[in-house]
């Protein structure tokens, strides 16, 4: 019987991690979509400014009230928007730069895109130990790769 307990014990703590697993993924998709539909309203707003722009232009109409406020909605859609991505990237384990605003991989010593050194909090929880660093270079590298 206790083989038999063993397996049981192993395969709940196996379906709770998967279940878990799955959880993190329908919330990572969850905010995946909340952004694309941010970007969707985002979008059909500046179509909306630039109509109004063209008919201001086209018909000597002053639209200046209702550009401000959809200019002032777009500038709050947009701070939504980088407050979902940050959190997208955040539970992808990822970092953004503060140069250039490009996600790297956490861990990363410099930008990905532009270059420029990866601010991390002082917390030393944050940081990789040495070990880690070899450790995640011999996972994820040949040693092809590294020369």
């Amino acid at each position: 019987m206790g083989i038999f307990e063993d397996v049981i014990i192993n395969a709940k703590s196996f379906v709770g991690t998967v279940g878990k697993k799955a959880g993190e993924v329908v919330d990572s998709s969850k905010l995946k979509l909340a952004a694309a539909d941010l970007r969707s309203e985002i979008n059909r707003k500046y179509q909306i400014l630039g109509r109004l722009s063209f008919e201001e232009m086209s018909i000597g109409k002053d639209f200046s009230k209702p550009k401000k406020e959809l200019f002032d909605q777009i500038g709050e859609l947009k701070t939504n928007l980088d407050s979902l991505n940050d959190m997208i990237a955040s539970a992808a384990q990822k970092i953004k730069c503060d140069s250039c605003g490009c996600y790297n991989v956490k861990g990363a010593i410099f930008c990905n895109n532009c270059g420029e050194k990866l601010a991390y909090p002082e917390d030393a929880s944050e940081h990789m130990s040495p070990d880690d660093v070899i450790d995640f270079t011999e996972d994820n590298f040949d040693d092809d790769d590294l020369l």
